[in-house]
């Protein structure tokens, strides 16, 4: 067997924890991986797997060896799509990762119409909360929202990443009208706990902050679940926009404080396209990106006006 063929077998086998799953991404049986990782093993004289009924684990040397092998690999794959980047069709597998909420409200809807525009490209989306290792996990393209810390990944800015505070009008009905930031800290909220404490900052016009601490009797870590929270009257919330905006448009929900920029802790936020440091991008990432943004618009749909919510 050949030793680029080696080579993918045993970056995807590491990668995806097995020589089973590394068999059917390709389309071969588990016994050509296992066979073509042992030759490897035999060239190099070491071991780079330690087997269990379980897992892979890679040894020491295994974990040295996947370092370089995956830079010669994503260089040879640079090579050809350099080469024909610009007449290529794009198409192959587009292994996206997206935050769940965000997903299922925005990704799955805009699928239908990148999938008919591009009948040569193949989606594997996962969807997840908790950020992966996209080099290590084999993902061509991550949706992200929120700050971003240093990395070596490549980043594009897709939307203003915003939080709104909402309430329904049900929940004002019962509870009066709020006016001012003091008047938060008199109504229950409906809390995310996936944020530190349970303190709301909001910025006005001229750059003034007040914090107010808020309290309720239900909290969730779960954003879609603090939108039926907040739309069921329970309490007031602060909801991404992207997550309320649909809401806000049709009147189911009411924003508070308009005049107030509010969020959990200062600093600008946004919502990114996070792809890995090649020197050319695949042609399947570019234009999902650049569809994408399109899609979404500026300023984005979700916050465009209706009905004066925004």
């Amino acid at each position: 067997m050949d030793r680029l063929t080696q080579l993918r077998y045993f970056v995807r086998a590491a990668e995806l924890g097995g020589f089973s799953r590394a068999a059917l991404e390709a389309g071969v049986k588990p016994s050509s991986v296992s066979r073509a990782i042992t030759e490897l093993e035999t060239q190099l004289g070491a071991a780079l797997f330690n087997r269990s009924t379980r897992r892979l684990h890679l040894t020491e040397i295994g974990g040295a060896f996947l370092l370089r092998a995956r830079r010669i690999l994503d260089e040879l794959e640079e090579a050809y799509t350099a080469a024909s980047a610009f007449n290529a069709r794009p198409q192959g597998v587009l292994r996206l990762n997206v935050p769940g909420a965000f997903g299922r409200l925005h990704i799955v809807p805009f699928l239908p119409q990148f999938a008919a525009r591009y009948p040569d490209i193949t989606l594997d989306v996962t969807f997840t909360d908790t950020i992966v290792d996209i080099i290590e996990t084999g993902t061509d393209l991550a949706i992200r929202t929120g700050s971003l810390p240093d990395s070596q990944l490549k980043a594009r800015k897709l939307a203003p990443h915003r939080r709104v505070l909402c309430a329904a009008p049900q929940f004002l009905a019962a509870h009066g009208p709020i006016e001012t930031p003091a008047d938060l800290q008199q109504r229950p909220a409906v809390l995310f706990s996936r944020q530190p404490g349970d303190r709301w900052v909001l910025i006005d016009a001229a750059g003034r902050r007040e914090d107010v601490l808020c309290t309720g009797r239900l909290r969730t870590n779960d954003s879609e679940a603090l939108l039926a929270a907040a739309l069921a009257g329970i309490g007031m919330a602060l909801l991404p926009s992207w997550i309320a905006g649909s809401a806000l448009q049709t009147g189911r929900l009411v924003r508070l404080l308009p005049g107030f920029e509010a969020m959990f802790a200062p600093g600008e936020r946004f919502i990114w396209a996070i792809y890995p440091p090649k020197r050319v991008v695949a042609p399947k990432v570019r234009v999902f990106i650049d569809d994408f943004a399109a899609h979404i618009g500026a300023p984005p749909y979700w916050e465009q006006k209706k009905e004066a919510a925004f």
